[in-house]
């Protein structure tokens, strides 16, 4: 029975991942990287420096920081640590190139939905900023789309639930708990109806699920006020331990970067024909890519019109410096460090196992050490994903519902019931559902942002025609 449903669930996720919503993604990111004449990198000084300069006009509920963080909160989760691996270990070393390639054009994507969610936003009679596809759907691409807004709105929720939010982040945290404290399973306990599993699970599970509680009561201000805190310091701590490794493997890096690019057109020639076409090494590379930066998916733009801010353009380049740090730096580090020490080639792992060799093999520590650093990286980034993944799911269940506080208190009920089941999920059937998931809602977000990017360009050209003729450099200041 398992083995049919998960060869169900391969087959559903071949088509939904297949070239064409691949070719929809980056088809949509390369039009508008040429259309805003590559302003993804031509402006990334800029987006960066805005990134941490908040704007004190405007309406809104958080900082662009705060505001970026809560995505950031999101985007950076097992994505980047087991997805890179899972990507590398089915699709050879090329993947890491086009995870990075997607992330590019994706950058451009991210602009623009902060853009779009900033410009078609509504503010309610409590105050509060809610923006994002469904609202520019609806309002940028017209009333008789809003079967689309519904259609994403409802795949929100199942991302939320099912995928991103919640089984694949505690399904991390559990699986990084477990290498450490429990290795070989010698401490088992047995839960009725679902099987034996090691006690470090079965705690890891309870803890988390209490921690998660605790968080979503307070809303939108205790999930900012916490990501402001956290995400910060796991990005500059993962970073910091793959800069190590990278420093204490030097001598092999040159090869490593080879691999990278020679498996991305000729996988054969890497993996010694282990790996199939170079279509497969696109589809592992492009859909853990966006699985890990969510660029198209059309979630980061619900956190982004929290932003107090006054300028769409302004918020689009704070948000498209989330692909950046997300993909391009964060991904990029872990799939080096994959590459690097031959993590990917081991038979038998998967998963976060596939990292942890790589750390334990690559850092100049301990295995126990390396281990540990690894399973913090992890926990805190899973940790403040599940956090993101609920604030993103909530609203889409609010426009959903219109606002039923009945609705959302029962989902909150579902969500946290959902944390506490997840490291009881099968690896493989975790990340199936979860693409399938990210897919279909990125097909209604792609059509309306390639449906608007007239109005996306024609906003950034007043923005900047505007700003420089007054010394872009005093709007700066």
């Amino acid at each position: 029975m398992g083995n049919t449903i998960t060869q169900i669930l391969n087959q559903i996720d071949g088509l939904v991942w297949g070239v064409p919503l691949m070719a929809l993604i980056l088809v949509g990111g390369i039009l508008l990287t040429i259309r805003l004449g590559f302003l993804q990198i031509r402006k990334l000084p800029l987006a960066l420096k805005w990134m941490i300069q908040s704007e004190e006009e405007g309406d809104g509920e958080v900082s662009s920081f705060a505001a970026l963080c809560t995505a950031l909160s999101a985007t950076i989760g097992t994505g980047n640590i087991v997805g890179v691996a899972t990507a590398v270990t089915a699709g050879g070393p090329g993947a890491v190139f086009w995870i990075n390639l997607a992330a590019i054009f994706g950058m451009a994507t991210k602009y623009a939905e902060g853009l779009l969610a900033i410009k078609f936003r509504t503010v309610d009679a409590d105050g509060h900023a809610l923006g994002g596809p469904f609202y520019y759907i609806e309002k940028g691409m017209g009333k008789q789309f809003k079967f689309l807004a519904k259609i994403f709105a409802f795949f929100g929720v199942c991302v939320g639930l099912f995928g991103s939010g919640t089984f694949t982040q505690v399904n991390g945290i559990s699986s990084a708990v477990n290498n450490f404290f429990d290795p070989h399973n010698a401490h088992l306990v047995h839960i009725p109806g679902l099987g034996s599993y090691s006690i470090s699970v079965v705690i890891a599970s309870l803890v988390l699920t209490l921690c998660v509680a605790l968080v979503l009561v307070g809303g939108l201000q205790r999930i900012a006020n916490v990501s402001l805190i956290v995400v910060p310091f796991m990005a500059i701590l993962y970073a910091g331990c793959v800069i190590v490794l990278m420093m204490t493997n030097a001598t092999a890096l040159p090869a490593a970067i080879r691999e990278i690019v020679v498996g991305a057109f000729n996988p054969r020639a890497v993996t010694g024909g282990a790996i199939g076409s170079m279509i497969i090494v696109m589809q592992k590379g492009i859909a853990r890519g966006i699985f890990s930066n969510e660029a198209g998916l059309g979630s980061a733009p619900i956190a982004a019109a929290a932003a107090k801010t006054k300028e769409p353009v302004r918020q689009g380049l704070v948000s498209m410096t989330g692909t950046f740090i997300d993909t391009i730096v964060i991904c990029t580090m872990t799939g080096i460090s994959i590459v690097l020490t031959g993590a990917w080639k081991v038979k038998g792992l998967e998963g976060v196992a596939v990292t942890t060799y790589a750390f334990t093999k690559g850092l100049p520590f301990s295995a126990s050490v390396a281990s540990c650093l690894l399973m913090l990286c992890l926990v805190f980034f899973a940790f403040t994903t599940i956090l993101g993944w609920n604030y993103y799911a909530e609203r889409c269940l609010e426009y959903l519902t219109n606002n039923s506080k009945l609705a959302l208190n029962v989902f909150k009920a579902f969500y946290i019931l959902n944390v506490f089941i997840g490291p009881y999920m099968s690896i493989s059937a975790v990340w199936t559902i979860a693409d399938i998931f990210n897919g279909l809602m990125a097909i209604p977000n792609m059509i309306a942002v390639i449906s608007l990017n007239g109005v996306i360009v024609a906003e950034t050209k007043r923005f900047f025609a505007r700003y420089r003729s007054a010394s872009i450099e005093e709007y700066e200041s």
